[in-house]
């Protein structure tokens, strides 16, 4: 799975709509949109933000933590 799909999967798990995570980023719910249909890449500042909200690590997000486990 890649990021951009996770992305949706944990606004959605969590109760928020791509407005209001627009809103938190600061940014506007078009540019959200396209993070999560990757169309374009997340910056980094928004991926600190996101993972402090989900509490989950970056590497959770960015799918790193299932290509070091099957090392």
């Amino acid at each position: 799975m890649d990021y951009h799909k996770r992305l949706r999967e944990l606004r959605i798990e969590h109760g928020y709509t791509q407005e209001q995570i627009a809103f938190i980023l600061h940014t506007r719910q078009e540019q959200y949109s396209k993070y999560e249909n990757g169309k374009r890449d997340l910056p980094i500042k928004h991926l600190i933000a996101l993972c402090c909200l989900y509490r989950v690590s970056a590497d959770y997000v960015l799918g790193i933590e299932k290509a070091i486990n099957k090392e």
